[in-house]
């Protein structure tokens, strides 16, 4: 099946089939040949005329980036010859995007305005090429490295989940799935630098395989993904991307380190990326540690501590005809699992002993960065290549990879060693993408993608059956500017083939032959077929106003949980059943948005309805007695089903920045979700873990010097994170609770510190989180379904309490 969709894929581009189809809009090759002109450059202050040096300048499209010397000079010896889109960036200042033609010689004027507001970032996500986010149709947010720096978060996920539509899906401090708009797991769609992120995703418990130290900035596609990546795009797509390319010539590095106060969590970072006549490389090895955190109701939680050590980079050449990585990473992670279970009179803790004993967690059990039983590894290994060409008059990007996730969980207290579950899970993805030629204005590009996938049980205990799964998909994409309007549209068709190994257990619950043993997985095959579409269009009324609209249809094939899941495993507080028999899932969901900026305001409203059918999700089931089912040992059953939804909602943002005073920020926004089931009953009526409303405000202000100090970029921030009552929930047979309102105080401060020569020494960042330590439950907590507390009344486990946050990033340069 993948042979045949490849070859169909290549019989497509050959033919140019999509010759004339609608997509983004890309930066794209005219006239090449075979010789590279140098091209040259100058950028300044708009206001004064004055040089800006250490400016970066970056060919996205490209992986090409330089800085601009003390005369804000700047030069690239080795670029293809085209039309590509080039950004360049300083802080402090307004980010320029500009479509640049790399064979006139013409030398290149850029002026940048003081900040006000990031109008013109480049984004790679969700598109065939760069674009600026101005001109995308489709909601978009970018997190950059500032933010990212500024946060004191515990996660990859964690760090951008403050984004507006943006929220996460928790079990401790480690965990983390994000969640865009209501919707997460395999709705959503995680790249690490623009490949497909596949481990288990649909769990949970299960976060994603990212190292935070690794990020340089983050893009949110909010509205269906599936055009360049298939199946599981539903929600949107998010892509974790590393820093720029390191300029001709130079050996950089850096060192960074953080720590913080509540679980004593520390990490450390070392980079080195070079780039040596087109040779290039960048390598990072990180670790982190972290112990149990507390918070004001349950004190230290037990066993909610993690262990961390990654490691990620690339090796490759930058040349006239194109580039050529080599990429790899490697996360492994180590973490408690954290069940909840209290003494009935004193309220701590208890934890199974090696002998298998109940007892009471005293003294030393919550010291140091040990962990207990149950607890989960995670070790994920994505080796890959990326790759692109430019063949005349067009551009051909390849991008194979081969990843292996390993999950193991331990849940046996008597035999610490003990495999309760163990996935084996390997892909191979590929991603082929040709950028034709411009026609008529049109920028056009087309290809092929889809991976292979089996995954294996060698634990003790069987959750999901071993599995086998096939897909790919074609896809053709366009985008033309007519005028002050930029139009964008596409179609891709893919199929998926999902098979299920049967499995039959004896009375010790051991493998046995078919026929000699119970029942445990039945065995299945399952074929799903879609198409899937957008079309949209970003007009400028004028220089301040700016409106958007979007259509599109989204799918997603339903998950091997979903199909066939029959178990309950450490770090999940119900017994899932699955249904083979489920359909896809198919979206239609209309996005409008408006976009105002002037010297004193920035005002974006994004608004969206999307419409789903056969929506898939577990609702707990009733015993024949009508009262709550359990499980033999105790665990609430799930059974997975389907039913027509609807979820709609949107964000608004305000940031009020009065000129003349532009080093002052004062940030709002506004998230919320509404999400139906049609045609339930009271109490079923609301689909389940929606997250609540949120209303996040922000005030902040920024230096870029402060007299003749040696401290540049200094900030200090104050923000408000308020979480408004969800009770709007599925309330039938216990499956979800209310969650009350709760209000966040964070707060921080920071700067560069630099020499005689302005050249940054290092970079300091202080935060508090939870300033007033405020005991609160997200409401998409996992941890709110662990047992009660008969001490004090409570049920589950709370969130984590104040937490100060110290980071530093020494920066290092070589000769």
């Amino acid at each position: 099946m993948s042979r045949f969709i490849f070859t169909t894929g290549l019989a497509l581009l050959t033919g140019g089939a999509f010759a004339q189809t609608p997509a983004p809009n890309a930066a794209r090759p005219v006239r090449m040949a075979v010789a590279a002109v140098p091209v040259k450059g100058r950028v300044t202050d708009e206001a004064s005329g004055e040089a800006l040096p250490g400016a970066t300048v970056v060919f996205p499209d490209l992986r090409q980036a330089t800085s601009t010397a003390a005369d804000g000079s700047f030069q690239f010896a080795n670029l293809p010859k085209g039309r590509f889109l080039m950004q360049v960036r300083f802080v402090g200042f307004t980010t320029v995007a500009r479509t640049v033609d790399t064979s006139t010689g013409q030398p290149l004027e850029v002026t940048l305005t003081p900040t006000e507001t990031e109008i013109g970032q480049v984004v790679v996500t969700g598109v065939s090429a760069s674009t600026e986010m101005r001109r995308s149709s489709i909601p978009t947010s970018i997190v950059d490295q500032t933010s990212l720096r500024q946060a004191a978060a515990t996660n990859a996920v964690d760090a951008i989940a403050h984004t507006p539509g943006v929220s996460q899906i928790t079990t401790g401090a480690a965990i983390s799935k994000p969640v865009i708009r209501g919707l997460g797991s395999n709705r959503v769609i995680t790249l690490n630098n623009g490949a497909k992120q596949e481990g288990q995703q649909w769990g949970d418990e299960h976060g994603i395989e990212i190292d935070e130290f690794s990020i340089d900035r983050a893009e949110i596609i909010k509205g269906p993904g599936s055009l360049l990546y298939g199946s599981d795009g539903l929600a949107g797509v998010i892509n974790f991307l590393p820093q720029d390319p390191v300029e001709d010539g130079r050996i950089i590095g850096s060192v960074a380190a953080n720590y913080q106060t509540n679980n004593y969590q520390q990490g450390y970072s070392l980079m080195n990326a070079g780039n040596l006549n087109g040779f290039n490389w960048l390598v990072r090895g990180s670790g982190k540690v972290a112990a149990d955190y507390r918070n004001r109701y349950d004190g230290r939680v037990y066993n909610s501590g993690f262990r961390e050590l990654n490691g990620s980079g690339y090796v490759g050449v930058n040349k006239s005809w194109g580039y050529s990585h080599l990429t790899f990473n490697s996360f492994n992670q180590i973490l408690g699992l954290i069940e909840g279970e209290r003494d009935s009179v004193s309220g701590r803790f208890l934890r199974t002993n090696s002998l298998d004993e109940t007892e009471i967690v005293t003294g030393r059990g919550f010291s140091g960065y040990g962990l207990d039983v149950p607890r989960q590894q995670i070790n994920h290994l994505r080796i890959g290549t990326d790759n692109n060409f430019i063949l005349g008059q067009h551009r051909l990007t390849l991008n194979v990879g081969w990843q292996q996730n390993l999950r193991r969980e331990f849940g046996n207290p008597t035999d610490y060693d003990e495999k309760s579950l163990f996935f084996q899970l390997r892909t191979v993805d590929y991603a082929l993408r040709w950028f034709l030629p411009e026609l008529n204005g049109w920028n056009t590009t087309v290809g092929v993608s889809g991976m292979q996938q089996q995954n294996q049980n060698k634990g003790v205990e069987f959750l999901i059956p071993a599995y086998s799964l096939l897909d790919g998909g074609l896809f053709g994409v366009t985008k033309k500017s007519f005028g002050k309007l930029d139009l964008s549209g596409g179609l891709r068709y893919d199929i998926r083939r999902i098979t299920a190994d049967a499995l039959y257990l004896n009375e010790d619950e051991l493998p046995v032959p078919a026929g000699q043993g119970e029942t445990k997985f039945p065995g299945f095959k399952s074929t799903f077929r879609n198409v899937s579409g957008s079309v949209g269009g970003a007009y400028n009324l004028s220089e301040k106003w700016l409106v958007k609209a979007n259509v599109a249809r989204g799918f997603r094939a339903p998950n091997i949980a979903e199909l066939g899941s029959n178990g309950v495993h450490e770090g999940t507080t119900r017994y899932e059943i699955g249904e083979p028999n489920l359909k896809p899932e198919t979206s239609f969901q209309l996005d409008g948005g408006l976009d105002f900026t002037s010297d004193h305001v920035s005002l974006s409203v994004d608004a969206f309805r999307n419409r789903i059918s056969n929506y898939i999700f577990p609702r707990r089931i009733a015993s024949a007695a009508g009262s709550d089912s359990l499980s033999l040992d105790g665990d609430r059953v799930f059974r997975y089903g389907q039913g027509d939804a609807r979820l709609a909602g949107g964000e608004v943002s305000i940031d009020l920045h009065p000129h003349p005073l532009d080093w002052l920020h004062f940030e709002n926004s506004f998230s919320m979700v509404r999400a139906l089931e049609f045609d339930q009953p009271e109490g079923q009526q609301y689909l389940p873990f929606i997250p609540a409303d949120r209303l996040q405000s922000e005030l902040r202000v920024n230096f870029r010097k402060v007299g003749t100090s040696r401290l540049h970029n200094l900030y200090a921030r104050g923000a408000v994170e308020h979480n408004f009552a969800q009770n709007r929930i599925f309330s039938a047979f216990d499956t979800e609770t209310r969650t009350p309102g709760y209000t966040l105080v964070n707060v921080g401060l920071g700067t560069d510190v630099v020499n005689s020569e302005d050249k940054t020494l290092f970079s300091l960042y202080l935060a508090a989180n939870n300033l007033f330590d405020v005991a609160y439950q997200n409401h998409l907590s996992r941890l709110k379904y662990t047992a009660v507390n008969y001490a004090t009344g409570r049920m589950g486990v709370y969130n984590m309490g104040r937490t100060m946050s110290v980071k530093l990033v020494i920066p290092l340069s070589f000769k």
